[in-house]
């Protein structure tokens, strides 16, 4: 297909640098077709060098080289041809409607009428429920080497088409077919060699541009890349999308100072795009920037899709430059296509229409002007869609299959590997014994170490978060250590302690509260990267996990290094470790706790309510408010539930578990009762009576009730101080499956 970028700069040759740019890239282009495609690499440079010749940049840029995958002293054939078609896509969403009493009426009314009127509710719909079409009878086809662009007015279905070539809808609801070079493609298949582009920049906001990217390259490049090809890869990316002055600056968020917004825009294409995907969607990637950043990103685009790359793209307006760059156009207005085909079939489209496009005015803005002109008219676009179907019957030529060498679509994949595609995962191993491209590109302990170092450095760099939580925890432990200082062995000192075990246990179940937003925050990148096999979900769940220890290691010992010895704890050394240890069981199960909601629970808020209520309820039936045997029947499985339950009584059992120490002696026994208040004598005598009624020699210093006698007044008697923690630790792990799970289940990042 020629191109019309020497048409488009040919008034101003003389006085526009961005015509010398064109025509210098539309030689280089030239050249590829002629002879071997140069490399992703080599145009990558060549691009970088017109733009610095154009904004006067002279400043001094690394040298790259290829990324050597195959023999290099062999000249490569041409690429194996790939076609993406699509035909008759159908997507339809039901959607609640107001329900008013009119229209209830109404509805009874037209339904004694008896037969069914406009007013009656469709097939699959309800007086609840309304069927909304958002894409009608699509159909189209998008080849290697060109670029696809997706055009229309804000809520036309651009989004939409893309997620649904995406493989992005819900199996079932979307109906037609999608095929590449003639055959079905599988959801695993298309994960490995395809990449989408979100419109939102979804980016960790403390690591570096090059941090950020040489993160994706660990994720995405093959294993057998050496890790100065991948960094040699990451600097040719910088360079090219502009970055190389903002390499070093964070990403930033509303917190911190960091790139300017068209920065993180080229940042968010560049991650997706750095292992050279054979399918590549992007929604809207020119979004936020400037003419001419827009200009070179969709450059960029077009030097991927000459490498043996598909390119799909949404654009909500493109620029006059950027037009010459498109290969095919799809105009879309409610779902339905109004035109398909080529920039510059667009004139003669609109002139047969009866609207032809003046001559110096911008093909897409007319264009886009008229159907938005036609939405508003009472018959809507439905003239120019039966036009653009008649249109395209009569100029329609039939599509020539791609040549494929008598190869299956696995193994031309494979084949286009071989010839330097970057596919995420692939070798060239995998491509010369025609074996399975892999799904992941790493094994699950190289991820877990990355995905660790990521969330290290991103945590590292923000020390307010964990500051903020140790504050928190000292406070809480000074004010237990000051309020319950030293407490004696007596009885009082006996009730005090139940208080201060279950105050403390509490707190570190609602301090592991302050964790439920990072998973909230990290869940769209999430979703994003494991949507096309970045890396496994179980990968995740275990960095997670292990990410998280040594903080919580630090607060259980701080916790209970502050509270141990200045309330008078029982048991020494051994006992001081237990404690710690029960502590931090408790911060484990705790944070798996509030990580399990975190992937269950959408929103920050609603997550806080339900964590406060949940531990509320723990607390209440943990056996301190009510023991166990006062617990009603049909609540005693909420007592074993409770995650306060076990530590609560780990640690009662650790202070008391001494059978040889005393804590109610003699008259002590009246204390905690009517007769507390009255003087020693008085007490005296009255032991002296029931020492005589019950025929036992009780003085003032024969011991009434030992450690072991409160745990049995307690209800605790069912498992041993070691076994409570045990079953901590096992809530932890059940709630870190729970969480995988979650993800497994409910982060398919698909429309519905």
């Amino acid at each position: 297909m020629s191109r019309v970028v020497a048409d488009k700069f040919s008034t101003n040759k003389d006085t526009s640098p961005f015509y010398t740019q064109a025509m210098e890239l539309h030689h280089l282009s030239s050249r590829a077709d002629n002879g071997a495609s140069p490399s992703l690499v080599q145009m990558f440079n060549r691009v970088g060098d017109v733009r610095r010749e154009t904004t006067g940049d002279g400043s001094e840029t690394p040298v790259h080289q290829v990324l050597e995958l195959a023999d290099t002293n062999t000249e490569a054939p041409r690429s194996i041809p790939f076609i993406l078609s699509f035909n008759n896509l159908t997507y339809n969403v039901k959607v609640r409607q107001k329900i008013t009493l009119s229209g209830i009426l109404n509805r009874r009314r037209h339904h004694h009428l008896g037969p069914v009127t406009s007013a009656e509710p469709a097939v699959g719909e309800s007086i609840f429920t309304t069927t909304k079409t958002l894409l009608s009878d699509i159909s189209g086809e998008a080849r290697d080497g060109e670029i696809l662009a997706v055009l229309g007015a804000s809520g036309s279905g651009k989004s939409t088409l893309i997620d649904a070539l995406a493989n992005r809808i819900a199996k079932g609801r979307l109906k037609g077919t999608i095929k590449l070079n003639g055959e079905g493609l599988e959801s695993r298949m298309l994960k490995v060699i395809s990449a989408y582009v979100m419109q939102d920049d979804l980016l960790y906001p403390m690591l570096t541009v090059q941090e950020t990217l040489m993160f994706s390259a660990e994720f995405r490049l093959p294993r057998s890349l050496s890790k100065s090809k991948k960094k040699m890869r990451v600097q040719t990316l910088i360079d090219q999308l502009g970055l190389r002055n903002a390499a070093n600056t964070v990403i930033g968020d509303e917190g911190h100072r960091g790139v300017s917004g068209g920065e993180r825009r080229r940042v968010s294409i560049g991650i997706d795009i750095i292992h050279d995907p054979i399918l590549l969607f992007l929604d809207e990637p020119t979004s936020g920037l400037d003419s001419t950043s827009a200009f070179m990103v969709v450059k960029v685009l077009q030097r991927i899709a000459q490498t043996g790359s598909i390119v799909i793209m949404s654009v909500h307006q493109p620029s006059y430059r950027i037009l010459g760059l498109l290969d095919r156009l799809i105009f879309l207005s409610r779902g339905q296509t109004v035109y398909s085909g080529p920039p510059m079939h667009l004139p003669s489209f609109f002139a047969d229409f009866g609207h032809p496009i003046p001559e110096n005015e911008n093909r897409t803005e007319f264009a886009l002007d008229l159907i938005r002109e036609l939405e508003g008219s009472p018959g809507g676009t439905k003239s120019l869609v039966e036009f653009s179907k008649s249109w395209q019957n009569m100029k329609h030529t039939p599509n020539t299959e791609p040549d494929r060498h008598g190869l299956s679509l696995k193994e031309a994949i494979s084949a286009s590997i071989s010839k330097g595609k970057l596919v995420s995962g692939a070798t060239n191993n995998d491509a010369a014994s025609n074996s399975t491209v892999p799904t992941f590109a790493n094994p699950i302990w190289i991820e877990m170490a990355v995905l660790s170092k990521r969330s290290v450095i991103n945590s590292r760099r923000m020390p307010e978060l964990f500051g903020t939580r140790f504050a928190s925890l000292s406070i809480t432990g000074f004010i237990l250590a000051t309020v319950f200082w030293h407490l004696d062995d007596s009885p009082r000192g006996v009730k005090e302690r139940l208080g201060f075990f279950a105050f403390a246990m509490s707190t570190t179940f609602y301090t592991c509260a302050d964790a439920l937003p990072v998973f909230l925050q990290e869940s769209y990148i999430f979703m994003r990267e494991t949507a096309y096999n970045a890396y496994r979900r179980s990968s995740y769940v275990l960095s997670h996990a292990l990410v998280s220890l040594p903080s919580l290691i630090f607060l259980s010992f701080s916790l209970a290094a502050i509270t141990f010895w200045s309330v008078g704890l029982d048991g020494g050394f051994s006992g001081f470790l237990f404690y710690f240890l029960i502590i931090f069981a408790s911060f484990w199960a705790g944070s798996s706790f509030v990580t399990f909601l975190s992937g269950v629970v959408p929103h920050v808020m609603l997550g806080y309510i339900i964590v406060v209520a949940i531990l509320a309820y723990f607390l209440l039936f943990s056996g301190f408010f009510i023991n166990r045997d006062r617990i009603p029947p049909y609540w005693i499985w909420f007592h074993y539930m409770s995650l306060v339950k076990y530590p609560y009584e780990a640690v009662l059992q650790n202070e008391f578990q001494d059978p040889t120490k005393c804590f109610v002696r003699g008259v002590q026994v009246f204390d905690n009762t009517p007769f507390g208040s009255l003087p020693s004598s008085v007490k005296e005598k009255l032991l002296q009576t029931l020492s005589t009624t019950l025929a036992m020699n009780i003085s003032s210093s024969t011991c009434v009730t030992t450690g072991s006698d409160i745990l049995k007044q307690e209800g605790i008697t069912d498992l041993s101080k070691w076994n409570c923690l045990w079953v901590t630790v096992a809530w932890g792990f059940l709630f870190r499956i729970l969480f995988y799970l979650a993800l497994l289940l409910g982060s398919k990042n698909k429309r519905r």
